[in-house]
């Protein structure tokens, strides 16, 4: 079929006839072991911290730091992105996921400088969610503040 005479109605069909079938009950899985595997060392990272003399809310904090450090240098040296190739949307755990979208496009444009380059792709992923997150929390405040003035 020459790629010519596609047309809309059959675009999809001939899409489907060149794509490979993914193992969907495999990834499904995996998908679940490595992110529960990320899970359960945030959560023994949790312990250790607790362990040391760390309370609940700070452990948590010390947890989610250390976690966003260690992804942020496996993607800086090319580590993380290689694992989560393998490891499949078992690495898009919020935190690690939220780390590798900020480095990876800041990573990518760094040749192009300092400020245009890395400082801009910084938060091309990222940024709508933290300008949506940072929005709505702000929106939330007020609300809630004005209520509390008026009752």
């Amino acid at each position: 079929m020459d790629l010519n005479d596609l047309t809309n109605e059959n675009y999809n069909k001939y899409v489907q006839s060149k794509a490979k079938p993914s193992p969907i009950g495999k990834n499904l899985v995996w998908a679940f072991t490595v992110g529960g595997l990320i899970c359960v060392l945030g959560q023994g990272m949790w312990d250790g911290y607790h362990a040391l003399g760390l309370d609940e809310k700070t452990a948590r904090t010390a947890v989610s730091i250390t976690l966003i450090f260690i992804t942020a240098l496996l993607t800086g040296i090319g580590v993380f992105d290689s694992f989560a190739k393998h490891a499949g949307a078992g690495t898009l755990v919020p935190i690690t996921g939220f780390a590798n979208a900020v480095v990876a496009p800041a990573m990518e444009f760094r040749q192009e400088g300092f400020v245009t380059g890395t400082a801009v792709k910084l938060f091309t992923v990222a940024g709508p969610v933290l300008v949506f997150g940072i929005s709505a929390s702000v929106i939330y405040g007020l609300v809630y503040w004005v209520w509390t003035l008026i009752w």
